[in-house]
């Protein structure tokens, strides 16, 4: 008997079927490549035959454990189940995530990440045309992520896991599309199109309580953008998700008709609070 990467004890052969696991699962990754792409995985030269393996192997547990949230939900996510859906003994999986949580972060940073990557990209597409162009394509893009991958977005956005608490190691990745959104409203500010209805200088007076609150956001906000244009920013972000959570969750389900069209208005009227429209 050998002690694994958790400590726990393992046996030759549990280690003979551990490695085959990994040749057979680094065959499947390379093969389902090959049919969806038409090409195989082509490592680096710096990059060793084991370390190919275990990214292979990282990749096909994650992935079995998306299939198992959207068949169970994140609370049940097991990686015993994992395992058993890949073939593997369970404590070979402790190589490469040492508990259910430390599994639960992986995906929630990966979905943080890809939901990320479509705004920014969007976002960069339309960069040129104006603060308007750039909100309707964040939010066009946050709303199509959401509904291509929904129990992702349930993993980030729904309910919490219980027992679950998600580390630092995710902040980063969870707040790029907030950081996106506030990076536009120095360029309102600039454009000269904030002035909503209160004060003849196109500012609304905000409550001392509510100037304090805001501190922590202030940080990172240019100290040009007013107080009102930040509550302003807060309350879109926060209509954008809860409108994509609702239509996501199936609570707008036989309430609106067409779903695309109703959110398109919504992004309109938002952008009146920002300022971006007349």
């Amino acid at each position: 008997m050998v002690c694994n990467e958790s400590g726990a004890l393992t046996s030759e052969v549990e280690l003979s079927t551990e490695v085959l696991s990994r040749a057979a699962l680094s065959n499947i990754v390379s093969a389902r490549l090959w049919r969806q792409t038409g090409r195989v995985p082509q490592p680096t030269r710096a990059q060793t035959a084991r370390e190919r393996v275990r990214s292979e192997l990282t990749a096909e547990i994650k992935d079995a454990a998306r299939r198992q949230l959207a068949a169970e939900g994140a609370a049940a996510l097991s990686l015993r189940a994992v395992a058993r859906d890949l073939g593997m003994v369970s404590s070979a999986l402790y190589r490469y995530f040492p508990s259910r949580d430390a599994l639960l972060t992986a995906l929630i940073i990966d979905a943080y990440a890809s939901l990320g990557d479509a705004a920014e990209e969007a976002e960069a597409a339309v960069r040129g045309r104006g603060v308007l162009s750039r909100w309707m394509a964040v939010s066009r893009a946050v709303r199509l992520w959401a509904l291509e991958n929904p129990h992702e977005y349930a993993l980030v956005f729904g309910s919490p896991v219980p027992g679950y608490a998600a580390p630092q190691d995710t902040v980063a990745q969870a707040t790029r599309v907030p950081a996106l959104l506030s990076s536009l409203m120095p360029d309102v500010m600039a454009g000269g199109a904030y002035g909503p209805a209160g004060r003849a200088d196109g500012r609304v007076a905000v409550p001392r309580r509510v100037h304090r609150a805001l501190a922590p956001v202030r940080e990172t906000v240019p100290a040009l953008v007013p107080d009102d244009l930040v509550v302003a920013g807060l309350m879109a972000w926060t209509y954008l998700f809860g409108a994509v959570s609702f239509e996501v969750f199936g609570h707008r389900t036989g309430v609106i008709g067409d779903p695309g069209a109703f959110f398109e208005y919504e992004l309109l009227r938002i952008a009146e609070l920002l300022g971006l429209v007349g």
